[in-house]
């Protein structure tokens, strides 16, 4: 297995004491209310007390501030002490490092949000899921055989949580990915799972030429019709409904590029191949195909490595039961196996997207 510098300095070899150790299992066995104390002490102001007071609050001062009452208060600050995001010396009671990035890093709130409202109480179901191939916790939603088929249907705040986190990943790389996509001037795209047309609307903006097709599945589509119906360059975003998983469904032929960001990872390696073996049928030999994803092993800090293999929990127990974040040995094999050969792979895009840059095998 490759492995970055960073990595194998974490996963090559213990680090931990004995003692370290220790607390980390009981981290590891804590883990649910260690979650749920760190999202309430943010959701009900206390870490941002702390953080507009660097000085310090005694616990009365702290109490007043809030609306929870005097048990609440002391059983969040104790635990919230022993976990680690508040410190107190004297009686007064400050953020600690990891408090703050808590309280401060997107990336962080992103994913509580998602963690609770979209993947927490389905969780429970992850080993009948690995078990049986399903997203088993998936039922907590609705009788959907993938969650995509169930997006415009989920209850306001879960679908908010689901778009905050997969636009955070993918829009942070947008920029990026535009100078590659638009090195050679395509005037065609097909837009493979364009989601709400985030990056068909990107496109458009960028140049005033190109014409974007987006294929995905027809209530995604209807999705991305109401979020781009306003945009000036809307004529130049087009649908195409189909149901990748059918291996019926074949692919549309004349793009310059077919660009697939972060929906490979949607689907297990033998539906990849068959994906982009279809996608290769319908490809010149001029036509690139682009595929963006956070693969983590070509992750530059090792957090986030440890965060995108815990994503691929989520797609386990409540996307579709067979997919996940991939290494990206694992993707190249697929490209391989569908007849089409990597020119580029361009790295650190975003927050640490990739993308894979393929055409027909020679």
């Amino acid at each position: 297995m490759k492995l970055t510098s960073p990595q194998k300095e974490k996963y090559c070899k213990d680090q931990l004491s004995a003692l370290q150790a220790q607390r980390l299992a009981q981290e590891i066995a804590f883990g649910p209310i260690v979650f749920q104390v760190s999202r309430l002490v943010l959701k009900y102001g206390i870490l941002e007390l702390l953080n507009q007071n660097r000085q310090g609050l005694t616990f009365h001062e702290i109490l007043e501030k809030t609306e929870l009452s005097e048990y609440a208060v002391k059983i969040l600050l104790e635990s919230s002490l022993t976990i680690g995001t508040v410190l107190v010396n004297n009686n007064i009671f400050t953020i600690s490092k990891a408090g703050w990035f808590l309280l401060k890093d997107e990336m962080a709130r992103v994913n509580i949000n998602f963690n609770h409202d979209v993947n927490y109480i389905g969780m429970f179901n992850l080993e009948e899921s690995l078990l049986n191939g399903k997203p088993e916790g998936l039922k907590t939603f609705g009788n959907w055989s993938t969650i995509y088929e169930g997006l415009s249907q989920l209850p306001e705040n879960v679908q908010k949580s689901w778009f905050d986190f997969d636009h955070f990943y993918s829009d942070n790389a947008f920029n990026d990915a535009l100078k590659i996509v638009f090195e050679n001037s395509p005037k065609t795209i097909l837009d493979v799972g364009g989601n709400t047309g985030k990056w068909a609307s990107k496109c458009v903006e960028h140049s005033k030429t190109v014409e974007v097709t987006i294929m995905d599945l027809p209530q995604q589509l209807e999705m991305m019709k109401n979020q781009t119906k306003e945009l000036p360059d809307a004529h130049r975003i087009h649908e195409y409904p189909v149901n990748l998983l059918d291996k019926n469904t074949s692919f549309p032929k004349n793009f310059d590029v077919i660009w697939m960001s972060q929906f490979l990872d949607c689907f297990s390696e033998e539906e990849i191949t068959d994906i982009l073996t279809r996608a290769s049928k319908s490809m010149s030999t001029n036509s690139i195909l682009f595929i963006m994803e956070t693969f983590w092993d070509r992750q530059k800090f090792e957090t986030g490595s440890f965060c995108l293999t815990q994503i691929s929990l989520y797609f386990t127990a409540l996307a579709n039961g067979n997919s996940k974040m991939y290494h990206s040995d694992d993707m190249t094999k697929c490209v391989h196996n569908a007849g089409l050969e990597i020119e580029k792979i361009h790295d650190g895009l975003g927050l640490g997207h990739s993308i894979i840059q393929c055409r027909l095998r020679q």
